[in-house]
């Protein structure tokens, strides 16, 4: 959170790069593949043809082909960092666990293609390094008990090794790249609006980079492969290759278990420990009219329209699945239903969380303003994943916590403001691109402006409304922003006493 925080300083929300590491990642890869077609056209396969078709793409065509080559090799570099960072970034903010299990476990064989698709990647070029990989690795494959004869024989000489070989290799770089592509589409059939492609900006910067770092620093080989010599030294790329040192050191069955058991951890993530939930959104049919608000913006795509079943005269009715639903309410605060107004008959609405009811957040709201003293009192409603709201309260500050800040609905801001409950509302949620659900600020924000339904009233004024979208480690700018708002409260109370 700090660090996305100095970014946030540095570039602003849009353009932070913590919060398009799954899009730059995906950009990367692009980039790989339409690199790699270039490559492919002159890369020439045979010994020495497919070293000498590297060398001419990297001095003779210097200026597009050693551009190309250099691109390629950075960004999977990019790549491996992006993948890493955005698994570590899920993995710290638990957004892997309860029902996002499906899209952490399908990252792990993503993991792996990349891994495989960069090794087989270091093979064609077929200069020293490339023979110390595949010496290496097919050693730590002949490990295992699959193959009928060593396949570590090929390279004991310049005699029994194959010029077929580049042939075999060439589909392999090919074909685990598309497999990948389709495991992503997998990947991501559980994540409503996936964003695949990161801000204009910031991939226009990032390619400036690459090509900055492509002219600077070419990547080039190490010379020609000598199956009759030990190719030594060699300089490894780091970000694919550490495994190598390790098995030469420890050996390949050590490795094996590395690998086996530090995928099997990773897998079990989601479950280290099971995450603990309430029940998920119900469907209220006698208040559900299916007007496809809640499904609109649901994050998980947990909620979908189908045939009514009650005989009422509409088309739809909202049905929840629960295996998917993270209960972070937002579908209460898109349902046009649930609202604190209702008198006559219990505030139910179209659809509502089971733990925290309209009628439950109703009550809290009016018991939380009871101790509210001044004229510049605020009603804070918080994020349980943001800074405690909690924290806040005092003579003149109210706080409830939510789920998540889209969770309330707008008609609740008309009720505290219009029934005299505070003289402003504060939204506490997460920070802006950080949100725990992923459209929490989005949909709050643009249901506030009136760009989403439900909308807020007309009447209510928006000068006694604010939003302080800040981090736990935003304590400080959350209680400054606070403290201003309540002074322009004061302001506007003497003001309207003054006319």
């Amino acid at each position: 959170m700090w660090l996305e925080g100095w970014l946030d300083r540095a570039f602003g929300s849009g353009w932070n790069p913590m919060y398009h590491l799954g899009a730059l990642g995906y950009f990367y890869f692009w980039v790989v593949v339409l690199s790699g077609i270039y490559l492919y056209i002159f890369f020439d396969t045979g010994i020495p043809n497919a070293f000498d078709s590297v060398e001419y793409l990297t001095n003779e065509q210097w200026w597009l082909g050693g551009v190309m080559r250099s691109l390629h090799r950075y960004a999977s570099d990019a790549l491996m960092v992006m993948m890493g960072l955005h698994i570590a970034r899920l993995w710290a903010f638990d957004r892997c666990r309860g029902n996002r299990w499906f899209t952490w476990i399908t990252g792990v064989p993503i993991m792996w293609l990349v891994f495989v698709a960069g090794v087989s990647g270091y093979w064609l070029v077929w200069d020293k390094l490339a023979q110390y990989v595949a010496i290496a690795s097919t050693e730590w494959l002949d490990f295992l008990p699959i193959f009928g004869e060593p396949i570590a024989r090929n390279f004991l000489s310049p005699k029994t090794f194959d010029s077929r070989f580049f042939t075999l290799l060439m589909f392999l770089h090919i074909a685990v790249p598309l497999i990948m592509l389709f495991v992503l589409w997998f990947h991501l059939q559980r994540v409503s609006r996936a964003k695949v492609n990161p801000a204009r900006g910031l991939a226009i910067g990032t390619m400036v980079m690459l090509l900055a770092l492509s002219m600077v620093e070419p990547a080039t080989s190490q010379g020609i492969a000598d199956l009759s010599r030990v190719p030594s030294p060699v300089k490894l790329d780091w970000f694919y290759l550490w495994p190598f040192p390790l098995a030469e050191r420890w050996g390949a069955a050590a490795m094996w278990a590395l690998a086996a058991v530090g995928t099997l951890l990773l897998a079990m993530i989601p479950w280290l420990p099971p995450e603990r939930h309430g029940a998920a959104a119900v469907v209220d049919l006698d208040n559900c009219n299916g007007c496809t608000r809640c499904a609109e913006d649901c994050p998980y795509a947990a909620i979908t329209m189908g045939r009514r079943t009650d005989g009422k005269p509409f088309e739809r009715q909202a049905v929840v699945d629960a295996d998917l639903c993270v209960r972070c309410g937002i579908c209460v605060g898109a349902c046009p239903t649930a609202t604190p107004f209702r008198r006559a008959t219990a505030p139910i609405p179209g659809i509502q969380l089971p733990a925290l009811t309209v009628e439950e957040l109703r009550r809290r709201v009016e018991a939380a303003a009871k101790g509210l003293v001044g004229d510049d009192r605020v009603m804070v409603f918080g994020c349980d994943h943001a800074s405690e709201a909690d924290k806040l309260c005092g003579p003149g500050v109210a706080a409830v916590s939510l789920p998540c800040a889209a969770m309330l609905p707008p008609s609740f801001i008309d009720y505290v403001l219009s029934r005299g409950l505070a003289d402003g509302v504060v939204f506490a949620g997460c920070r802006d691109g950080e949100c725990h659900f992923r459209f929490g600020v989005r949909w709050t924000e643009a249901r506030l402006a009136g760009e989403r339904d439900p909308h807020l009233r007309a009447r209510v004024p928006r000068s006694r409304i604010a939003r302080v979208w800040a981090a736990p480690t935003d304590w400080r700018r959350l209680e400054g922003e606070l403290a201003d708002f309540r002074a322009r409260l004061r302001a506007m109370t003497e003001k309207e006493a003054a006319e």
